[in-house]
């Protein structure tokens, strides 16, 4: 039973939780990346959708990015790491999450005429105004930023999507709560419990954790896939 749709939350610095929720799938159950006919996500999480599709190894992007700065700034990275065939793997599979600054409207992009153009919609997908600067960046000529402000799980309306976030709430693929029942908030199609260990994880969006805590959380990421998995494939262990 192939997955059709994977999508992945807005959550910045949090997006360690992705390298370990990941890792997970790509050892155990790669076909569900693989399967996948559209991969979608917002922000930080616009960028894992975006190194999925194209087979980018995550160690790379990890080691020149995420630790010193927001996961926003990196074009040379980015460009320097995409793959030669990268327009082909990424047109209509991997779709981004962009915020239209001139009336404040969600774009989802999926074609990319150049590489330069797939770097620039994932550059805007994760410019939070004032935070990032004060310049919005263009795609095609447009101004747009963080497309988590209109749309942070971009698809999850679709029945066949699994989903994506650091927060504990809905999402299919997120850690659990410690305590049931509580109050949820929606941050744009997120669902978020109300609880201590949320408000640390929302601070850490923004205000990147200490190297022992970015492992923890990243450890997190790999432990709730691997739950996940576990409930929903027989035959996870021996790559399915």
């Amino acid at each position: 039973h192939a997955v059709v749709v994977i999508s992945f939350a807005g959550c910045g610095f949090m997006g360690i939780y992705y390298v370990g929720a990941t890792s997970c799938i790509l050892e155990r159950f790669p076909r569900f990346i693989q399967d996948a006919s559209k991969i979608y996500g917002a922000s930080a999480g616009a960028l894992t959708a975006a190194v999925l599709t194209l087979g980018i190894p995550l160690g790379e992007i990890l080691a020149s990015s995420i630790p010193s700065r927001p996961p926003f700034i990196f074009y040379d990275t980015l460009l320097k790491h995409l793959p030669e065939d990268a327009l082909v793997r990424a047109s209509g599979k991997l779709s981004v999450s962009l915020t239209r600054v001139s009336d404040v409207k969600n774009v989802l992009v999926s074609e990319f005429d150049s590489r330069e153009e797939l770097v620039q919609a994932l550059i805007c997908s994760c410019f939070i105004p004032f935070y990032c600067g004060v310049i919005p960046p263009r795609y095609r000529g447009v101004h747009y930023v963080d497309g988590a402000i209109t749309d942070n799980l971009p698809g999850c309306q679709l029945k066949q999507t699994i989903t994506f976030s650091p927060y504990a709430g809905k999402s299919d693929i997120c850690p659990r709560a410690s305590t049931l029942n509580l109050p949820e908030v929606r941050f744009n199609n997120v669902s978020i419990q109300v609880n201590s260990e949320n408000l640390y994880r929302v601070t850490s969006t923004f205000f990147p954790p200490e190297p022992e805590a970015m492992a923890e959380i990243c450890n997190n990421g790999y432990r709730d896939a691997f739950r996940f998995l576990q409930e929903n494939s027989k035959d996870v262990d021996n790559g399915g």
